[in-house]
């Protein structure tokens, strides 16, 4: 039996996916430069735009927080201000981001079980003008919250201020309409809800935006204009691609045609968080967020509240039975996190939940 990954990414992927990528391909062939502009032109559809409307794809080799910075470090000008929404580790990574690359920024800080206020947004961008830029994370994996990205994106337009967000872990696995979000700049990577293989991280991007970053850059790998400038100009990458990513990347799009696309894949998604949630439950676990704030990409659950408990152990023989989960990175309290997504279905969550409780019982006899 395989190992399943209930992680939020890498994921667990399909054999065909898998298959995709066991074929070398020349950066230059004729074949990959294809696949490359099928992708660029498909992501943006994706999100409910299209090259035609104005939007441009980039690809960019490494992970998602490659893409991340690459946003970051080339479109805060000399004379912008980026305004960080951050609560959670990802937004943390982006202020951490602007201090390497000096960008000049402000903070806005909510709590780690608390959602973006686009209330508190709005205060702080009207009492400061000089913000240009706004940066948001749509589903913070540190809990596993979805942030309100239209509401924060509307003030943003309103206001005439740039929106970026970190749709990482959300897009393909959730319903995203780019243009009625007001976002200029939405990064994802290839290992998420779109389930190929790690290799390379995408940004989605309005065209007059994207132009403006020109000679912004603070490093030449990661300048996001001139990366896009030489896929426009041969449909290459300026620097060595993740060529086999990339063909599982194209598998891995025609897959999530083939189950019915993001309605169909989130509803997968939203149906093994809804198992989770009833076994965890029935098993006494409890989830540190409220509901109402609770994404379905990944649930972050509290410690049992019993001193013998160790995550390690806990961990580790999950890991024996072929199920991986993921720690927490919480700072309020001790808490792990299951993903809900990937080839993963209801069934398998079934199981893993079997698991759990085997798990729990089996060390409660010890502990007696």
């Amino acid at each position: 039996m395989k190992k399943l990954l209930f992680t939020p990414g890498p994921l667990t992927t399909s054999h065909s996916v898998k298959a995709a990528a066991m074929e070398d391909m020349g950066s230059r062939d004729a074949a990959f430069v294809t696949t490359v502009k099928e992708i660029r032109e498909a992501l943006p559809v994706l999100g409910h735009v299209s090259k035609e409307e104005g939007y441009e794809t980039v690809l960019m080799q490494g992970s998602g927080t490659f893409g991340v910075e690459s946003v970051i470090s080339s479109t805060i000008g000399e004379n912008d201000h980026l305004l960080v929404l951050s609560n959670g580790a990802y937004g943390e990574r982006i202020v951490k981001m602007c201090a390497i690359h000096k960008l000049p920024h402000t903070v806005l800080r909510f709590e780690e079980d608390e959602i973006t206020d686009p209330a508190a947004v709005r205060r702080q961008l009207e009492q400061a003008p000089h913000i240009t830029h706004v940066a948001c994370i749509h589903s913070e994996t540190t809990t596993g919250l979805f942030n309100p990205i239209e509401a924060i994106g509307a003030i943003c337009a309103e206001l005439g201020k740039t929106f970026i967000v970190d749709a990482m872990s959300s897009f393909g696995g959730v319903e995203i309409d780019i243009r009625k979000a007001h976002i200029q700049f939405l990064v994802s990577s290839s290992n998420k809800c779109i389930e190929g293989i790690p290799g390379f991280a995408f940004v989605i991007a309005e065209k007059v935006a994207l132009l403006k970053t020109k000679g912004q850059a603070r490093s030449l790998s990661l300048d996001l204009y001139e990366q896009w400038n030489g896929l426009e100009t041969n449909g290459q990458f300026r620097f060595t691609p993740p060529t086999l990513s990339i063909m599982a990347f194209r598998q891995a799009m025609r897959e999530l045609e083939e189950e019915g696309g993001i309605p169909a894949r989130e509803a997968r998604y939203r149906k093994n968080k809804e198992t989770l949630d009833k076994g965890m439950e029935a098993l006494g676990f409890v989830q540190y967020l409220r509901p109402e704030i609770q994404g379905h990409i990944i649930t972050s659950f509290l410690y049992p509240n019993d001193p013998s408990f160790q995550f390690e152990a806990f961990y580790q023989a999950l890991s024996d039975r072929n199920f991986v989960i993921y720690p927490g990175k919480l700072s309020k309290t001790n808490a792990f996190r299951i993903g809900n997504i990937g080839q993963i279905f209801p069934e398998d969550v079934s199981a893993l939940v079997q698991a759990i409780g085997e798990i729990m019982q089996k060390e409660a006899a010890l502990s007696k």
